[in-house]
């Protein structure tokens, strides 16, 4: 049984909806904030009064945390059962985020903050539909560190139109400057429903990406930062515990609107907006919207498409011959994606067949 278990807290409001999000996020809904936030506080008692399981890592993510009190976000993870060495992440845009905000963050037990960067490229930030000033990241970060943030993490996106990749350098350059403990770099991904499908001129192209991937890989590494998941680095023992929890099948619970959860073996998820979840907790029903249930070669299957993209890898038996040049393979016989494999990471994930099949 893994001993590990966390807990993610949705905030479903942002102040602009950036042209590639996809994300249950609303802009013109600030109004509800305060019920949702006593929401959040009346169904964390409920989960608790239920038997929750001691947490070991909370992840408040959105839409945008900081743009809701401090104190009341806070007030949220106080009713959680976390573990003295619980990882409590709280995700923040640099340009609502100020150091008595972060102060609130750190004295309410969050040891991890997580600043969604996106490129510290003023035009590249445009053409993603962001907003904030790459200055505020320096100052955002600076602020964390003064309050005692024991690791911050960058969130980066490459592959955006008109981004060049020297512009791309200059973003890896200028969060390297910075230090942090954690870099998630992601490749733009066009999904239905954004401003940014609605523009095929401004797809990302899969050369590009590739091209800026191993540019990433090769200044972070350089840096200290090692990868350990196809998009994340960290320093040693930086890793994000709340993220492989995902990525190993672990057990989490999930507060909010459109939150999913993990708990024995079932997968389920909360009502997607947030009028509904309010009105579910203030009626007293249930917040799920659905649910599902892998069987157990179904699990085997997800296990290793999981595992391949972590630094742990696979049984070398498991991976088939047509995409063997993509692995390097240790002599305990453990398969691990090399550098071209990661740029084929979907292509080799697919093809693994567990043992028992």
């Amino acid at each position: 049984m893994n001993a590990e278990f966390g807990v993610y807290v949705h905030i479903p409001f942002c102040s602009h909806r950036c042209d590639y999000c996809a994300f249950a996020t609303w802009t013109e809904k600030h109004h509800l904030i305060e019920q949702y936030m006593a929401a959040l506080v009346t169904q964390a008692r409920h989960e608790v009064a239920l038997g929750m399981a001691p947490v070991t890592s909370v992840f408040v993510g959105g839409g945008t945390p900081s743009l809701v009190s401090a104190d009341n976000l806070m007030a949220v993870i106080a009713e959680l059962p976390v573990t003295a060495d619980a990882e409590v992440t709280i995700e923040c845009n640099p340009d609502s985020v100020d150091s008595a905000k972060l102060a609130v963050y750190r004295e309410g037990g969050a040891n991890r903050v997580s600043f969604g960067v996106q490129s510290m490229v003023p035009a590249v930030l445009a053409a993603l539909g962001r907003t904030h000033n790459p200055d505020n990241v320096v100052a955002a970060v600076t602020a964390a560190r003064a309050v005692g943030f024991e690791s911050i993490n960058l969130d980066v996106i490459y592959g955006g139109a008109g981004e060049s990749l020297d512009d791309w350098r200059t973003t890896l350059d200028g969060i390297i400057v910075l230090e942090p403990d954690h870099v998630s770099a992601y490749g733009l991904t066009v999904e239905p429903g954004t401003v940014l499908y609605d523009d095929p001129s401004r797809h990302p192209d899969d050369d590009d990406q590739a091209d800026k991937y191993l540019l990433a890989d090769e200044i972070l590494g350089a840096a200290g930062l090692l990868n350990y998941e196809i998009s994340n680095w960290s320093k040693p023992g930086e890793e994000c515990r709340h993220n492989l929890l995902y990525w190993s099948q672990g057990e989490y619970a999930g507060l909010g609107c459109a939150a999913h959860a993990h708990i024995d073996g079932r997968r389920f998820w909360s009502v997607r907006t947030p009028e509904r979840y309010i009105d579910s907790i203030e009626s007293s029903q249930g917040t799920e919207a659905g649910s599902e249930r892998l069987d157990l070669a179904e699990r085997e299957v997800e296990a290793l498409q999981l595992a391949i993209r972590r630094r742990e890898g696979v049984p070398v038996d498991v991976v088939p011959d047509e995409v063997i040049h993509l692995v390097d393979i240790d002599a305990d016989g453990t398969a691990r994606l090399n550098l071209q494999g990661r740029l084929l990471a979907n292509e080799v994930a697919v093809r693994l067949t567990p043992r028992a099949l």
